[in-house]
C-alpha cells in the first residue's frame, strides 16, 4: 500500500503521485514503494549505496510503456528511472535515486529458439545460464562466457556490452546481437536491427522519435565518421557506451544495436532481444600453466597466444590461497597440485574442438612448447592438463568465483572494484600491469588480480577499508594515477564492466567528441530522466556523477559502531557480489530466492536490511549489543504486558499498510530456511541462519513469539517423554482439530509423528551397548579399534528410528563395534529461532557429555548432516574450536576405515539426493557417500538437486508452505517421481526424506539403509 502523501517530502510527494497515476493506468506488475524493497536493490556489486524512491516489477513492455508514456507528461517530467537486471554491476550502473525498473523478476521469459537458424529471441530479464541452459539440448549456446553467469540477465549483459572469457573467439555482447525492442521515453517502441542504406532512408523519413534518432545518428556518422576512427584503438575490448566506432557495424551497415548496447538504461528500456547462438564444441580442455611470479604468467600470454587457445585467463596466488578456503577447492584441487610448488600465478589456456583428435593434437603441440620452455627465467614452472567439459567446468568455476572470493580477505580492508577492468593492447599488458602494480605498492595497498590476458583485460582490486574516510579518498586518487597510466598505453578505463558512476571520465577519453554522446543523449532522453548522470548528459550544462561524490556504502556502514559492527559480522562482509542470486533451481542457494524471486528473500538482500538496521540504531544512539544483553535478561512475565501492547498495535498498523522497518526485517529474516546453504556457497562466507538467530533473540525481546517457535524448540526436549506412549502424541497430531489448531494458533501445517520402533528397547534387544565412561574403559584391544559412537539426535532417534537401526546395522556388517551416546538435546532448532540463552545451555551441556567420552579415542558419529554439522559450526562458534570434539558424519568415518572399491556387484547405480547443508557446508563428504558404496562393490551417482524445501521445521509452518513445495517441485519432484529412478534413489537428509513423503507420497531410504539391505 502507498504512504499517505500528507506524510511525504515533495520529492517523495511527486514519485508517490506518479506512482499512483501509474497503478491507475492499468500497470500490471508490482508497485513497491516499502524501505525493505528500497534498500535491498539500493546497492549491487559497486562500492555505491544510492537508496531510490521505489522499485517496480513490469510484467511486459506494456507495462514499461505505462511508465514511460506517464514520466513524459506533467507533472511528472522530472521522474527518473532507471533499468535493472540481475544487480551484478560494479560500477553503480543501475543505482538510482528515483526508480528502480527491475525487468529480472517477471520479463525472463525465452520466446523462442529458432535451432536451425541459429538464432533465440528472448525477454531481457532471462539470465545467460537460464538461456543456455534451454539452448544445449539443441546443441547452441549464447556467447560469451561472464563469472555472474548464474545471475546475470541478458538485458544487464546488452546494457554494458558484457564480454568476459573467452571474448578473443566470441566477442562482445554486441557481436551477437541481432535485433533490438526498445521503449523509448515517449513509450514509442523501437525496434533496431543492422539495416542497408535503403532501409535506413526510410527509417529517416519517419515522423516522430524513431525517425529523428536515425536522422541523428546518420547525421554523426557523416560528419564524424575520420575523428572517431582515428579517436578510438582497435582493442578486441572496445569502446562501451553509445559505440560511435561501430554505427557502422564490420558489414557497413547502420546498425543502432552498438549505440544501444552498452548503454546502461541511460537511452531507453531494451525489453526485448532476438541474439544469434554458436554451436557448442564437441569437447574441450585447460592447460593449467604455473610460474613462480605474477609478471612471468602476463609476460608469458603474448607466446602463449602464438599457440592458438580459444581463451588464456590468468589468476594470481591472492585468488589461488583463497580458493583453497572455499568449498570450490575440493573439486579442482587435483589440478594444481602442492608438487607444483609456490604458484604465483596461473595461465588457464582453455582449447575447444570438434573431435577428441583434434583436441588431443592442440594439446600435444602446447605441452611441446611448455616442456621446451620449462624451467628457464620467466617461464612456467610446470602444467596440468583438465580434459573433458566436466573437468574444464570445475576450473572455470574457481575462475567465476575469482570475484567473490577476493571479497573474503581477512580483515576490514576488502578488496574492492572502482579500476578493475582496464584495457590495454594485450602487448602493453605486462608493463601496464607492472606500472599498476606500483602506484599500488607505492600507497601500501594489498590488491588481488585476474583476468582476460589474451584481450589485455586485468582485474585489479585494491584493498581498501571503506569504513575509513582516509582511505576512502583513495579511490580519487588511485584512479586518476590509473585514467593516467591507461592513456600511456593507449587503452580504456573500462574495458569490460561498463562506465556507470566513471562516466565522470568519458569526457577526457571522447574529447571532441564528448558533445557527439550528448546530441544521442539528448535525441533519446531529452528530459534526462533514463538513468541520469551516466554515459553522458543531454546539455552541457548538465553534469555527469563524480566517483567520490556518490554516496558510498563504507560511508554509511562508518556510522556503525565497532562492537555492533563485529556482532552482526556474519552480515556486514557482504560485498554484494549477488552469487546467492543464483538462477538454477539446482544449485543449493538460496531456495527461498528461487521460490519467490524477491531479492529480499536473499543472503545478500537480509544482509543489506541487517546492515541499514544498526545503522538506524545507531543514529538513535542504541546498540544492539546493549539490545541483547537486555534480551537475555529480562523477565519473560515481567514483559509481557509490553511484547503484547507492541505486538497488537503492528498488526492494527499492517492493515492499515503501515509496516514498520522491524517488521520488514522480519519478513525477510523468516522466509529463510536456516539451510545454511549461504555459508557454504557465498564466497565471503555471509552467514544468514547465525545473523538471523542474533535478530530474532533481539526482535522477540520487544514482541510475542508464536507458538510455534516455542513448539519447534522444545520438541528435543518434550519428545524423549512421549516416546515410550507415543499414541498420547501421535493421535491428537493426527486428528483433524488438532491440526486445524495447530495451523490457527501455533502456525504448524503438521508435525512429524513419533515412530512405532522405540530406539531404547531396539538397542537393547540387539545388545548394542551404551556408551559411557564405564563401557568405553572396558572395552577390549579389539573392540576399541572398531569401536564407534554414534551421537543421537531428535528427529531421526523419535521420528525416524528405523533408519538409526539401520545404521547400526550397517555399522555391524561392515565389522565395526558401534556404541549409541545417550540422548542430549542438539539445540539446533533453539538456534535457527532466536532462544540463544537456551541453545548455550543446550550446547554446553552436550558438549560436557562429548567431552567426557573423547578422552577414550573412539570417533563420534552423527547420522542427520544437519544435526552432526551443528556441532562444527554453532558449537565451536559459540564455545571455541577447541572446546567441541570432532563429530563425523557417518559416510566421513566410513570413507576413511572402509578400501576405496570393492569388487563392482551391479552395472546399475544408484542415485543420491543429498541434504543442502552437507552438500555446502561439508562438500567432500558427497563424494564420500560414493566411497563408502564402491567400498563394496556399488555404484551411487550424485543427483544435481537443490534444496527439497523442508529445511529442518521449515516446511511444517503454515506460512511457507507454499514456498516449501515450491522448492520441492523446482528440483526435487522430477527426480522423486520418476519411475525410472525412484526405486533406486537415497536421500542422507532426514528433512528431505519427510518432504519426499509428505509431497510426493515416497519413502526415500538413507543411503545406509540402502546398504544395510544390500549387504
Amino acid at each position: 500500500m502507498l504512504p499517505k502523501l500528507s506524510e511525504l517530502s515533495p520529492v517523495q510527494q511527486e514519485y508517490q503521485a506518479y506512482l499512483r497515476a501509474v497503478k491507475a493506468a492499468g500497470f500490471r506488475g508490482e508497485l513497491a514503494p516499502d524501505y525493505a524493497t528500497r534498500t535491498v536493490l539500493s546497492t549491487d556489486n559497486s562500492i555505491y549505496q544510492v537508496l531510490p524512491q521505489a522499485v517496480v516489477f513490469p510484467c511486459d513492455a506494456e507495462d514499461i510503456q505505462i511508465l514511460t508514456r506517464l514520466a513524459n507528461t506533467a507533472p511528472y517530467e522530472n521522474i527518473v528511472l532507471s533499468a535493472r537486471g540481475g544487480g551484478t554491476g560494479t560500477n553503480g550502473q543501475s543505482l538510482t535515486d528515483g526508480i528502480v525498473v527491475d525487468l529480472s523478476r517477471h520479463m525472463n521469459r525465452i520466446l523462442e529458439i529458432n535451432a536451425k537458424e541459429r538464432w533465440v529471441r528472448v525477454q531481457t530479464g532471462v539470465v545467460k545460464d537460464q538461456l543456455n541452459a534451454a539452448l544445449k539440448p539443441h546443441g547452441l549456446f549464447f556467447a560469451p562466457e561472464l563469472s555472474t553467469s548464474n545471475r546475470a540477465t541478458i538485458g544487464g549483459m546488452i546494457n554494458t556490452d558484457a564480454s568476459g572469457q573467452g571474448s578473443v573467439a566470441y566477442g562482445k555482447t554486441r557481436d551477437h546481437v541481432l535485433e533490438l525492442t526498445t521503449v523509448l521515453g515517449d513509450g514509442t517502441v523501437l525496434h533496431s536491427q543492422a539495416m542497408s542504406d535503403v532501409d535506413l532512408e526510410t527509417y529517416c523519413s519517419k515522423p516522430g522519435r524513431v525517425g529523428e534518432i536515425h536522422r541523428t545518428v546518420c547525421a554523426i556518422w557523416n560528419q564524424h565518421e575520420s575523428a572517431i576512427k582515428a579517436k578510438f584503438p582497435p582493442l578486441n575490448r572496445c569502446l562501451t557506451g553509445y559505440d560511435l566506432a561501430h554505427i557502422r557495424d564490420e558489414e557497413g551497415h547502420f546498425n543502432l544495436n552498438n549505440i544501444l548496447c552498452g548503454s546502461e538504461g541511460t537511452l531507453g528500456f531494451i525489453t526485448e532481444a532476438k541474439l544469434n547462438l554458436l554451436v557448442i564444441p564437441k569437447t574441450s580442455a585447460l592447460v593449467n600453466v604455473f610460474y613462480d611470479s605474477f609478471e612471468s604468467s602476463l609476460r608469458d600470454a603474448q607466446a602463449l597466444m602464438s599457440q592458438q587457445p580459444t581463451s588464456i585467463e590468468t589468476v594470481d596466488n591472492v585468488v589461488l590461497n583463497l580458493a583453497k578456503g572455499d568449498i570450490v577447492w575440493h573439486s579442482v584441487k587435483e589440478y594444481f597440485p602442492d608438487s607444483a610448488g609456490d604458484i604465483q600465478g596461473i595461465n588457464l589456456v582453455e582449447y575447444t574442438a570438434e573431435s577428441d583428435e583434434e583436441l588431443n593434437a592442440k594439446i600435444n603441440t602446447m605441452a611441446a612448447h611448455l616442456n621446451s620452455v620449462q624451467g628457464q627465467p620467466g617461464q612456467p614452472t610446470g602444467y596440468s592438463i583438465a580434459r573433458g567439459t566436466d573437468a574444464v567446468n570445475k576450473v572455470w568455476g574457481m575462475r567465476k568465483k575469482s570475484v567473490g572470493l577476493l571479497g573474503n580477505a581477512k580483515g576490514e580492508a576488502r578488496p574492492i572494484p572502482f579500476v578493475e577492468d582496464t584495457a590495454v593492447p594485450p602487448e602493453n599488458l605486462a608493463d601496464f600491469i607492472m606500472e599498476f602494480r606500483a602506484v599500488l605498492d607505492g600507497n601500501n595497498l594489498k590488491y588481488g588480480m585476474f583476468g582476460h590476458v589474451d584481450c589485455g583485460v586485468l582485474h585489479v582490486r585494491p584493498m581498501l577499508d571503506m569504513k575509513d574516510p582516509a582511505q576512502a579518498l583513495q579511490v580519487r586518487v588511485i584512479t586518476e594515477k590509473v585514467v593516467a597510466l591507461v592513456r600511456k598505453y593507449n587503452g580504456l578505463l573500462w574495458g569490460e564492466h561498463g562506465k556507470g558512476v566513471r562516466s565522470e571520465f568519458a569526457p577526457e577519453f571522447f574529447g571532441e567528441l564528448y558533445p557527439v554522446l550528448q546530441q544521442i543523449k539528448a535525441v533519446f532522453d531529452p528530459r534526462n530522466q533514463f538513468n541520469p548522470g551516466k554515459i553522458a548528459t543531454p546539455q552541457a550544462d548538465i553534469a555527469l556523477l563524480k566517483i567520490d561524490e556518490v554516496t558510498m556504502r563504507g560511508e554509511l556502514d562508518s556510522t556503525i559502531p565497532v562492537q555492533v559492527w563485529d556482532q552482526f559480522s556474519d552480515a556486514n562482509y557482504c560485498n554484494g557480489n549477488g552469487a546467492c542470486h543464483n538462477w538454477n533451481p539446482d544449485d543449493f542457494m538460496c531456495p527461498s530466492w528461487k521460490a519467490t524471486r524477491d531479492r529480499r528473500q536473499t543472503p545478500k538482500g537480509r544482509a543489506s536490511l541487517i546492515r541499514e538496521w544498526e545503522r538506524q540504531l545507531a543514529d538513535r544512539g542504541i546498540s544492539t549489543t546493549d539490545l541483547t544483553a537486555e534480551a537475555r535478561s529480562q523477565s519473560a512475565l515481567f514483559t509481557l504486558p509490553g511484547k503484547l501492547f507492541r505486538t497488537l498495535s503492528e498488526r492494527l498498523a499492517r492493515r492499515r499498510g503501515d509496516t514498520d522497518f522491524n517488521q520488514e526485517i522480519h519478513d525477510s529474516m523468516m522466509g529463510c530456511l536456516a539451510c545454511k546453504s549461504c555459508t557454504g556457497q557465498c564466497p565471503i562466507k555471509v552467514n544468514v541462519p547465525e545473523f538471523r538467530s542474533r535478530f530474532l533473540e533481539i526482535y522477540y525481546s520487544r514482541y510475542l513469539r508464536p507458538l510455534k517457535d516455542y513448539f519447534i524448540g522444545s520438541l528435543e526436549y518434550v519428545i524423549p517423554f512421549f516416546a515410550p506412549v507415543r499414541g498420547l502424541y501421535n493421535v491428537p497430531m493426527r486428528s483433524a482439530p488438532v491440526k486445524w489448531l495447530l495451523a490457527k494458533t501455533a502456525g504448524m501445517v503438521d508435525s512429524p509423528l513419533i515412530s512405532r520402533t522405540n530406539l531404547k528397547k531396539a538397542i537393547t534387544q540387539r545388545n548394542i551397548p551404551w556408551a559411557n565412561a564405564q563401557t568405553l574403559a572396558e572395552l577390549s584391544v579389539e573392540q576399541r579399534a572398531k569401536a564407534v559412537i554414534l551421537v543421537q539426535d531428535a528427529f531421526t532417534t523419535f521420528f525416524d528410528t528405523d533408519t538409526v537401526l539401520d545404521v547400526l546395522n550397517t555399522l555391524q556388517k561392515l565389522g565395526f563395534y558401534p556404541l549409541v551416546m545417550p540422548f542430549q538435546p542438539n539445540g539446533k532448532p533453539l538456534h535457527v529461532h532466536g532462544f540463544h540463552r537456551a541453545f548455550e545451555r543446550a550446547a554446553k551441556n552436550h558438549t560436557q557429555w562429548l567431552q567426557g567420552l573423547s578422552g577414550f579415542d573412539i570417533p563420534f558419529i552423527g547420522v542427520d548432516p544437519s544435526m552432526a554439522l551443528t556441532f562444527r559450526s554453532e558449537y565451536r562458534k559459540l564455545l571455541g574450536d577447541d572446546a567441541v570434539p570432532d563429530v563425523l558424519l557417518v559416510q566421513e568415518f566410513l570413507a576413511q576405515r572402509l578400501p576405496a572399491a570393492g569388487l563392482l556387484k551391479s552395472d546399475e547405480p544408484y542415485y543420491l539426493l543429498a541434504h543442502c547443508t552437507e552438500s555446502t557446508n561439508a562438500a567432500p563428504s558427497i563424494r564420500q557417500w560414493q566411497q563408502v558404496f564402491a567400498s563394496q562393490g556399488f555404484r551411487l551417482e550424485i543427483l544435481s538437486a537443490g534444496c527439497c524445501g523442508m529445511a529442518g521445521t521449515y516446511g511444517h509452518e503454515t506460512r511457507n508452505r507454499a514456498n516449501s513445495e515450491a522448492i520441492y517441485d523446482q528440483s526435487w519432484r522430477r527426480y522423486v517421481e520418476d519411475p525410472a529412478k525412484s526405486d533406486r534413489l537415497v536421500a542422507s537428509g532426514y528433512s528431505c526424506r519427510t518432504q519426499s513423503k509428505r509431497l510426493s507420497d515416497t519413502t526415500l531410504p538413507h543411503p545406509l539403509s540402502l546398504l544395510n539391505q544390500l549387504l
